[in-house]
């Protein structure tokens, strides 16, 4: 690697290294692309900042992330996903990439400014207005029509809110036993079904976040048969997970949406095996110490995943037979970035390409321990957990971000 790009692939290569790595028994994949991370800044610096989310975005391998918008303010306006662009430039550790919001305030009622946020110097391609449903059909539609003058796409968050009013959890024998309010499968399928079709009549490309239910997974299938311009994707935590944890009443079990059925988490790997679902997202969502140290009722809803993601898909779809590495660099890698637009990242491992690489080893086993983090919240659902694998370093654009499972100098990124 050299200047930025792959220069020479192959054996006995003549070229002096500043940084020479025994990668025997390493899996080498392109640098991984989050469409679905939640950095905080500006406003919740308690919970993350761009500075430590993009650390722990390279700690995992990621060298570019897509940064929701339900900052404070809202990422609703050019000059506020043009702050969070300039950090995350100044951050080095990863490209950042700000999704905007869809509509004023993430109220549901106007329409943001979406053509300026993509007129920006931050170029903005995917609008979301992720941790709320554009639940107005009329504002979804002219959204989509909207966003297809320069080849955005809308990013729902499918949860129709009056059918989750209270919702605690999955609703199911569960949530039953266990008196807690249901966040039911069809409260997310219904907004699902809703949207390919707006999708389908405008025209328009459509991205569902986060997947979770065998239902949502049917109809993306049915609307991909149909040929719409159609994409989803899956959360680790909703591939691994179940809402049996939910009796433990611990918070760091709380997330949105719920953890489903193992039925459910079934659906989901058959269908990112497939191909229904085009991508893995991690849904991080930083919080304090006290916003999950509380009763379940009034926990927050998230996970932070960015350092944990490789592993868990790693578990679930390697392990088990269901993806080979070659697919996890497709759905890590190659289309999210396809999906964002993103040029430059999510390219293959040749020459002339950007030198963004990861070496991951496959053959690590250990319980995961979230005070090493680089992310400054700690709720992970996997404290103790032992799982595959472990990040060796991460390169963006030939820089080492990590090197040995640890942060690089920041100076030497500048």
């Amino acid at each position: 690697m050299a200047d930025g790009v792959i220069r020479e692939i192959g054996d006995n290569l003549a070229a002096e290294a500043d940084v020479d790595i025994d990668a025997h028994g390493l899996i080498a994949l392109p640098g991984l692309v989050d469409l679905h991370t939640h950095l905080r800044e500006p406003g919740r610096e308690d919970a993350e900042t761009v500075l430590t989310g993009t650390q722990a975005a390279a700690r995992g391998g990621y060298t570019a992330v897509h940064a929701m918008a339900n900052t404070f303010p809202v990422a609703d306006t050019a000059g506020v996903v043009e702050q969070v662009w300039r950090l995350g430039q100044e951050s080095g550790y990863c490209d950042v990439q700000p999704v905007g919001a869809v509509t004023v305030g993430l109220e549901g009622k106007k329409l943001a400014e979406l053509g300026a946020m993509h007129d920006s110097a931050a170029g903005v391609r995917v609008f979301s207005d992720d941790g709320k449903c554009v639940d107005d059909a009329v504002i979804m539609r002219r959204a989509l029509e909207y966003v297809k003058a320069f080849d955005g796409v809308v990013a729902q968050h499918a949860q129709e809110p009056r059918l989750t009013e209270g919702a605690q959890m999955n609703e199911g024998q569960v949530s039953g036993e266990l008196g807690l309010g249901g966040w039911p499968a069809v409260a997310e399928e219904a907004i699902i079904a809703r949207d390919v079709l707006l999708a389908a009549h405008v025209g328009s490309r459509l991205h569902i976040c986060h997947v979770s239910t065998a239902g949502s997974v049917e109809i993306v299938r049915w609307a991909k048969a149909k040929g719409w311009n159609v994409t989803a994707e899956v959360t680790p935590h909703h591939l691994l997970l179940t809402d049996e944890l939910v009796r433990t009443y611990d918070p760091v079990y709380k997330v949105n949406p719920p953890l489903r059925t193992a039925a459910d988490v079934e659906a989901l790997r058959a269908a990112l095996a497939d191909g229904t679902i085009d991508a893995v997202a991690t849904d991080h969502a930083p919080h304090p110490a006290e916003d999950k140290d509380c009763e379940w009722a009034v926990a927050a809803m998230g996970m932070v995943g960015l350092e944990t993601a490789l592993s868990v898909v790693q578990q679930t779809m390697v392990d088990t037979g269901l993806l080979t590495w070659e697919h996890v660099a497709d759905r890590m890698s190659y289309r999210p970035a396809r999906i964002g637009r993103l040029t430059g990242q999510g390219r293959p491992i040749s020459v002339g390409e950007p030198a963004n690489l990861v070496l991951f080893d496959p053959a690590y086993r250990g319980a995961v321990d979230p005070d090493t983090f680089a992310t400054r919240s700690r709720n992970t659902p996997y404290r103790g957990l032992d799982l595959p694998g472990r990040v060796h370093a991460t390169f963006l654009r030939g820089r080492a971000t990590v090197l040995a499972g640890d942060l690089a100098d920041r100076d030497g990124l500048a």
